[in-house]
């Protein structure tokens, strides 16, 4: 049935979920699975408060914020290479051919993108259950993917409390 699974993944309690999902399903069709997790500077909680001042473009911008910028954006890179490195042993200790890859820049772009030149046969991925305007100001990846995926792709569904938790997952 699929033989090779792209996973996109995020250091949710419901990316997890989505993480689950993905190894029941490879191990059940014996395929290979590739984790994808994508670092997007303008996106929560990566975005960084100088690059929202409208000064921020100008030479007058003192150093030490921007170097403390890059230090803490290198720190964060390292640590979710670390945790695809965990979810990637998990994977492979189940039994699924399991790598990973770290991108960074518009996470529906990069899924399609890999998707492409891996070739995957499946797309897993979330959905936040943002709807309306939050999703139209927001945007969706898992729409984009949809939308422009060179395969097919599976949707894990996800509902969100009002604080912002996943309180129940369909698929």
């Amino acid at each position: 049935m699929y033989q090779k699974i792209l996973v996109g993944i995020d250091q949710s309690e419901f990316g997890q979920n989505v993480f689950d999902e993905a190894v029941c399903l490879a191990k059940a069709t014996n395929a290979e699975m590739m984790l994808l997790h994508i670092l997007s500077p303008l996106e929560e909680p990566y975005i960084s408060p100088i690059f929202m001042q409208p000064d921020a473009i100008y030479p007058t911008v003192p150093p030490a914020p921007t170097e403390t910028y890059i230090r803490q954006w290198e720190e964060l890179k390292q640590e979710r290479l670390e945790w695809l490195r965990s979810l990637t042993n998990t994977a492979i200790n189940t039994g699924v051919k399991t790598g990973f890859t770290q991108n960074m820049g518009d996470p529906g772009r990069i899924i399609c993108e890999v998707a492409r030149s891996w070739p995957a046969d499946l797309i897993v991925l979330g959905r936040r259950g943002r709807t309306g305007l939050s999703e139209f100001f927001l945007g969706s990846v898992s729409n984009y993917v949809l939308h422009h995926a060179p395969c097919s792709v599976m949707v894990i569904q996800g509902k969100l409390s009002e604080s912002g938790t996943v309180i129940e997952k369909t698929i």
